[in-house]
């Protein structure tokens, strides 16, 4: 079982969960963040004043797969989540993590079952 976590563009959370739902991958967890990268943040004007914008907003994105969805589910992020043609910087991350164990509060189950199919 591995954690994945993504962090996307709010305006490609869509597109993501679309071409997770083609790969059977519905469970996930979503949170509004805010950060920064090598994107750096940008400048803006404000009644006359320039504010530095450090801290950008993204979304999180929780999933807990079993072993065989991982690659399908980081192919999916990763396409649904790149700006046209070759990207842009601030398209964002995954990380994948190992999850030791997972428990359905409803029924007990553990592990791969908890999860799903």
């Amino acid at each position: 079982m591995k954690m994945i976590v993504a962090i996307i563009r709010p305006d490609k959370l869509d597109a993501v969960q679309r071409a997770l739902a083609e790969r059977d991958v519905y469970l996930m967890t979503v949170t509004d963040v805010r950060g920064c990268g090598r994107q750096r943040g940008f400048t803006e004007v404000y009644r006359g004043t320039e504010i530095q914008i450090n801290l950008l907003p993204k979304l999180k994105l929780e999933i807990a797969v079993n072993d065989a969805f991982v690659d399908a589910a980081i192919e999916a992020i990763v396409h649904a989540g790149r700006s046209p043609e070759t990207g842009k910087i601030g398209d964002g991350k995954i990380f994948v993590l190992p999850m030791e164990d997972c428990v359905r509060i409803r029924t007990g189950e553990r592990g791969g079952q908890a999860i799903g199919p």
